[in-house]
């Protein structure tokens, strides 16, 4: 018997050991829902080195690609709540997708827990340069006398690439056929082929071919001009009402228990607040933002109704 009490006091004592194991005790996965290359893995992959340095952990950045981010949120979803996985959600995962896609593999509002708002990212229209355009006024024109001769990539359906760009056909009356990728990186390597004719995509992933003159920028997506761009004009200039940049989310299963919320959501604050890091995100024409959990929930709700409208009349739809 004695032996017997052993045995349960050694199991018992190893499991409450186990449980007061201060979090991160192991690597984390950080799930990605896009090919590399993309915006959303280049924000990632900078959070998750920072993390790693600042909690003595790896944040291993996995890329999970495809159904415009909803395998790569999905798998977060429905992984355990323990701190062990985790999501940079977006737009298209956190907000859009539920009102374009006939069936989710998850509920948008349920499965998540609300981590860290990471940063506000302006989307930026570009041209292949063979297409000699030099103006949105140009680029309409030829639009409308070549109604769907245009191919537009975009990082994903349900991507604020893809909506801002039903929203640009809307409000100008032209006709672009959609071509869905899975990331921005594979969109943007086409686009530079010649494969597509143009994009409106994150500013962070497409300002390197801009710069580089591989690409040619005609309007950024925000209501005013970007600081990395002055001399690109807004979609708004000359379709009045525009409006869509993007956003990115740090995310957990629901169930995640408060304190390792709690301490990831300081840690990322405290990250975004790094001179480094800052001037990284400037670079990129990525806004760092940062917050408690609570107010990143309170952005998510108002972002899920301004994206539903969207999404509803545009008249997006997915299969």
């Amino acid at each position: 018997m004695n032996a017997l009490r052993s045995v349960v006091f050694a199991i018992l004592f190893a499991t409450t050991l186990a449980q007061a194991q201060p979090w991160p005790a192991k690597p984390v996965r950080f799930v990605v829902p896009f090919a590399p290359g993309g915006t959303t893995d280049i924000l990632a992959r900078i959070v998750g080195q920072q993390l790693a340095e600042g909690l003595g952990q790896p944040f291993v950045i996995e890329n999970r690609a495809g159904a415009g981010g909803n395998i790569g949120a999905a798998e977060v979803a429905k992984a355990a709540p323990d701190g062990y996985t985790i999501l940079m959600g977006t737009p298209g995962t956190q907000a859009i997708n539920q009102y374009i896609y006939d069936k989710m593999p998850y509920d948008t509002e349920k499965d998540f827990a609300a981590v860290s708002f990471v940063a506000r990212v302006p989307n930026v229209l570009v041209v292949h340069p063979g297409l000699g355009l030099k103006s949105l006024k140009q680029l309409i024109d030829y639009a409308r006398a070549n109604p769907n001769k245009l191919n537009s990539a975009s990082p994903g359906a349900g991507s604020t690439g893809h909506l801002s760009l039903e929203l640009f056909k809307k409000l100008t009356g032209v006709q672009i056929q959609h071509v869905p990728y899975k990331g921005s990186g594979p969109a943007l390597n086409d686009l530079i082929a010649g494969q597509v004719q143009m994009t409106i995509d994150n500013l962070p992933s497409a300002l390197p071919h801009i710069q580089s003159g591989k690409l040619v920028a005609l309007g950024v997506t925000t209501e005013q001009k970007v600081a990395v761009l002055p001399e690109v004009p807004t979609i708004a200039s000359v379709a009045p009402g525009y409006e869509a940049s993007s956003w990115f989310v740090v995310m957990a299963p629901a169930g995640t228990p408060a304190p390792i919320v709690q301490e990831l959501s300081g840690e990322i604050d405290k990250l975004l607040r790094k001179p480094a890091v800052l001037e990284r995100m400037k670079t990129l024409g990525a806004d760092p933002v940062g917050g408690t959990p609570e107010q990143l929930a309170d952005h998510l709700a108002a972002e899920v109704k301004k994206w539903r409208d969207v999404a509803r009349a545009s008249g997006a739809k997915v299969d």
